[in-house]
């Protein structure tokens, strides 16, 4: 099975359009150690020539683009992309799918629950549905994506799309079909796409024990990392996601599950680990962990 990293940051991208942060001034100016990246998504093919993305990020046409397995390749029109699918129902998990409006046949697979999301929005019609076809997935039912290749959806701790709140200052950290992780597996290996998690729970991490690959949500450093940077007032844990260092965080929760290969995805424009020359790039790497790029490609 081919993985190829669409893109590695989380919403906003990096650098982020409105962001003035050293960051971010490091990555217009295309520093070498300093890459800049588009919003999360993988690409995954088991023969090369039939591609399903996970996710549709609001950077698709670029990301497709300069992606050249993802070309045209037959006929005036057509595409190797033979499926997305949904973790969720953010912007940064969606937005993408208006970009693929041009009446190609392709199979748009998410939980009942995000499938209900599109369909209240008016706009993602423009998906055809005599020529886009809307596949509910059950979770933790594998459902063939190719002769050799299935993916399964599964329940990870999350909380509705930011756009789907209720105002409250807290919103619940629940465990449903709203927020999912895909395992995409064939007869070579398995990888785990998890671009976002509230938390690591005993279930969780009984999944993940001695896996081939993980891709993991990378969003935030430390928890109160936007607030002491004064870039607002949410921690990760009020925008759905686990930090990766501290006693609670995603290196802490992995330190003993043997997971063989550990990507970290969805990085937000904050998070030092996006420098290469960072200390806190240093300690993931000393963790035995990797951080995720554009353009990245891993053979499982």
């Amino acid at each position: 099975m081919r993985a190829v990293v669409l893109g590695a940051a989380a919403g906003g991208g990096f650098p982020q359009w409105n962001s003035n942060a050293e960051a971010c001034r490091r990555a217009r100016a295309h520093e070498p150690a300093v890459q800049a990246r588009t919003q999360a998504s993988l690409a995954v093919s088991r023969d090369g020539e039939r591609w399903f993305l996970l996710n549709a990020s609001p950077d698709l046409r670029t990301q497709i683009e300069r992606t050249p397995c993802l070309h045209p390749k037959t006929g005036l029109r057509s595409s190797p992309i033979a499926g997305v699918v949904l973790t969720g129902g953010d912007v940064d998990v969606i937005a993408g799918l208006l970009t693929l409006r041009e009446r190609e046949p392709f199979t748009l697979m998410a939980t009942e629950r995000i499938l209900s999301v599109l369909d209240a929005n008016p706009i993602f019609e423009v998906l055809a549905r005599d020529v886009v076809t809307r596949e509910t997935i059950a979770l933790d039912q594998p459902i063939r994506l190719d002769e050799d290749m299935s993916v399964e959806l599964f329940a990870v701790p999350g909380k509705v799309p930011l756009y789907l709140e209720d105002g409250s200052d807290q919103p619940k950290i629940e465990i449903n079909d709203t927020t999912v992780a895909a395992k995409v597996s064939d007869r070579d290996g398995t990888l785990f796409f998890i671009p976002g998690c509230a938390a690591m729970t005993p279930a969780l991490a009984e999944r993940l024990r001695g896996a081939d690959l993980v891709f993991f949500d990378g969003t935030l450093w430390r928890d109160d990392e936007m607030v002491r940077a004064g870039l607002g007032s949410k921690t990760g844990r009020r925008m759905g996601h686990m930090s990766v260092s501290g006693p609670e965080g995603t290196m802490a929760a992995f330190d003993k599950l043997g997971v063989r290969r550990k990507i970290l995805i969805h990085i937000n424009n904050s998070n030092p680990i996006l420098a290469d020359d960072s200390p806190e790039r240093a300690e993931v790497e000393a963790a035995g962990w990797e951080v995720s790029y554009d353009g990245m490609e891993i053979t499982v």
